[in-house]
């Protein structure tokens, strides 16, 4: 692998905001200290910026702005939102170069990759403006009365709980459907992206759409949790880690909100005996290293027939070891660095307990000595389901690889995990992929590829990897209150 050691030390901003400093006051000899938030470059490890966090009563009149801002947009018809949502789109591709390089700099994902984010947030808007319309028609059932329909209407508020790995398509994905069904949203963006977080809302205003539509709240997770709770706001969706997810169902479902969860995975990625074991290892460098191993639909379990674990291990390290490792501004560049150090030490500690539990070094990687936070691609065998880097998610670049005998004892490896998001089956025979992907606990799939979402698609997990649906209609509608009335 190749380490680059240069990295870019400018930063674009075009953030409408003024200049930020800790607040000193003091009233009656006390001290208090206005929180803020810092942006940190986790290719050097330096401090971008630091943001205010926004005040209570700030707060507070964003919520009330929100809801008076639902009156306005969910009276539009769906076709007057359609174009709004285009507006956005065009927006996305016309500033696709700066907003990549915001997002490289906030959270160190390769600038050719957060250009593709970018440019997939343009295309989920334009598939909602082009059908919402037509998704959200009213429709006829018959029954016992003259006339029966079921139609749909907006919920209202829907708070917006996203994290740092995607920072763009982890809020936009969501927005297209719940803004296309005429709700409008609160967004408490991770506090690793506070640049991304207002660029976000400063993106709807410049297209048009009616204010407070789309707001962004600086604030922490107690706060937004609480916000839960108002009135005012109708839904919640979250995407993050499962702990925090759960506290998340908690608390909408003791104030009776709807809830969507998109949590963590543990992918396994099954190659069988009959597999395409050159195109299977193309695809697994891809698939596990993507955002420098930074995504919750990773694959990061590899389950290889015996017969074939050898070949196809010894091409997934030589696969692995094409990809360069450094700046992520650098157009060459396949793996930049993780957000924060403390990801790159837990990352360590679950390598290391497998080592210590009998793991066998394939590909020895690690930190990287030097400014930023990288972690060099590990890659292990002789792995057993007991071991952290198969129990826990891996989020970085760690590949553990286990080898089955039977088709039986695969499925077991597949499902041996608490987590149900995603799966790559590799096969000869598509039929029996398909036959072997309905026996995996996962809420998507790719047989003989790796699945990328789509907006016509359903997007979700399976046992501890969420609740309901992102995308396509069944994402669209899980915003929508489902009405039905008789004519009689």
């Amino acid at each position: 692998m190749k380490f680059r050691q240069s990295i870019k030390s400018f930063f674009l901003w075009n953030v409408k905001e003024p200049t930020i400093t800790h607040l000193l006051y003091s009233i009656s000899h006390k001290v208090t200290i206005m929180k803020t938030i810092a942006s940190i470059n986790p290719a050097t490890g330096q401090v971008n910026r630091e943001f205010t966090l926004h005040s209570q009563e700030e707060i507070s009149g964003k919520v009330r702005k929100s809801a008076s801002a639902f009156e306005v947009w969910s009276s539009l018809d769906v076709s007057e939102r359609a174009d709004y949502l285009k507006n956005v789109s065009s927006l996305l591709r016309g500033k696709k170069e700066e907003l990549g390089q915001l997002i490289t700099m906030e959270m160190g994902k390769p600038v050719k990759q957060a250009r593709a984010e970018v440019s997939k947030c343009a295309v989920i808007f334009d598939y909602y403006a082009d059908n919402a319309q037509q998704l959200l028609a009213s429709r006829e059932e018959k029954t016992d009365a003259e006339k029966s329909v079921i139609f749909f209407e907006p919920m209202g508020t829907v708070l917006c709980i996203k994290p740092w790995n995607f920072p763009f398509w982890q809020v936009l994905s969501a927005a297209s459907h719940i803004l296309a069904g005429g709700n409008v949203i609160l967004l408490k963006h991770s506090s690793y992206v506070p640049g991304c977080a207002l660029k976000l809302e400063e993106l709807f205003i410049e297209a048009g759409v009616p204010e407070g539509v789309f707001q962004t709240l600086l604030t922490d997770s107690s706060t937004a949790s609480s916000l839960i709770g108002s009135d005012k706001i109708a839904a919640v969706s979250f995407t993050g880690g499962t702990d925090a997810g759960r506290k998340v169902a908690v608390e909408a479902a003791s104030h009776m909100k709807k809830f969507v969860l998109e949590l963590g995975g543990s992918d396994p990625f099954v190659v069988l005996e009959d597999a395409d074991v050159k195109k299977a290892v193309e695809v697994a460098a891809r698939s596990r290293f993507l955002n420098s191993g930074q995504t919750c639909i990773a694959s990061k379990r590899f389950i290889v027939h015996e017969a074939i674990a050898d070949e196809f291990t010894s091409g997934f390290v030589e696969q692995t070891m094409k990809m360069n490792v450094g700046d992520p501004f650098d157009e060459d560049t396949d793996i930049g660095p993780l957000v924060r150090l403390s990801q790159v030490e837990e990352l360590d500690l679950q390598v290391h307990k497998s080592l210590d539990m009998g793991a066998k070094m394939e590909l020895k990687g690690g930190p990287v000595e030097g400014e930023g936070f990288f972690y060099s691609p590990v890659i292990l065998s002789n792995v057993n389901t007991d071991m952290p880097v198969m129990q826990q998610e891996t989020f970085g670049p760690v590949a553990p690889i286990i080898t089955f005998e039977g088709r039986d004892e695969a499925i077991r490896f597949a499902n041996a995990t608490p987590y149900g998001l995603g799966a790559s089956i590799w096969c000869g025979e598509l039929q029996d992929g398909i036959s072997f992907a309905k026996k995996v606990h996962a809420g998507v799939v790719g047989v003989n590829g790796f699945f990328r979402p789509d907006a016509c698609l359903p997007f979700g997990g399976m046992k501890n990897s969420g609740m309901g649906r992102e995308l396509s209609d069944f994402g669209l509608y899980e915003f929508m209150h489902i009405r039905s009335m008789k004519l009689y």
